[in-house]
């Protein structure tokens, strides 16, 4: 029997928590958080211009809540919700430990925010649209709860346009979390769909290191190994896998596309 469309993202929804709580300790452990910290920063100067000491942000499939912990001292009040308790309890340790107190940490599902309409006057999430079954539902979901004239922020990983191969099948070998990248003229159609207009962006590439990127979701070794080799026989001029592998060093390396998009929601 066919799975339905609910039991489809029901089942994704439980992947998603046993990956995260696996890989939970990881997201707060600074000598192997590299690849979430590394652009945080670059994020927050991204949202700056909407910021506001009276502001009510919602972060979006937060996570540990890198983000709403990294803008809530110049807030109001930072809601941080996420799936996976793992990942909200890693966050709120470390919220306590640095005394932030004007933020809530809430278990909840991304694709039906248990929040009323126009209750946020900043919505964000960052690195959920591709892990997510139903990432039409996430961002239908953020602008209702979207104050009018409210700011909205994706950030993500995105599928360059026109890229060959298919990264999507390494990410899920590597992390069966993974769902599928999309591109940035289709998170912007989300928002446009949602009701939100697409007021600014920026885009960048990271090449990253493959061994720490493998180990951080503990990927066997023979699941490496197959990995490796497939990028490598790439690198010699055979298929492409979507990942664009480098040599840097003479060490493997890989790329990811980033974009920060802002939208306005109607």
């Amino acid at each position: 029997m066919t799975a339905t469309p609910v039991e489809r993202r029901e089942a994704h929804g439980e992947t998603i928590v046993h990956e995260f709580t696996r890989q939970a300790a990881g997201f707060e452990d600074p000598l192997r958080n590299a690849a979430f910290t590394a652009q945080l920063g670059r994020l927050v100067r991204f949202m700056e211009p909407e910021l506001d000491p009276e502001d009510v942000v919602l972060e979006v499939a937060a996570g540990t809540a890198l983000v709403s912990r990294a803008v809530a001292g110049r807030v109001r009040h930072a809601t941080a919700l996420d799936l996976t308790p793992a990942m909200l309890a890693e966050g709120k340790r470390a919220a306590d430990a640095s005394g932030v107190t004007n933020m809530t940490f809430t278990r909840g599902d991304a694709t039906a925010l248990p929040y009323l309409d126009r209750s946020f006057t900043l919505v964000v999430t960052r690195f959920s649209l591709h892990q997510v079954d139903d990432p039409d539902a996430v961002v239908r979901e953020m602008a209702r709860v979207a104050r009018p004239g409210a700011a909205i922020v994706i950030a993500d990983l995105v599928r360059p346009e026109g890229l060959a191969g298919d990264p999507d099948r390494i990410e899920r070998q590597r992390d069966p979390s993974h769902g599928t990248l999309r591109t940035e003229a289709e998170i912007a159609a989300m928002l446009a769909a949602a009701g939100a207009e697409v007021r600014r962006a920026d885009r960048f590439e990271v090449v990253r290191p493959l061994d720490p990127w493998l180990a951080f979701t503990g990927t066997s070794d023979e699941l490496s190994a197959v990995i490796r080799k497939e990028l490598e026989a790439e690198l010699a001029g055979g298929a492409p896998t979507g990942m664009r592998p480098v040599l840097v060093d003479g060490a493997l390396h890989f790329t990811h596309s980033h974009a920060f998009l802002q939208a306005t929601a109607g």
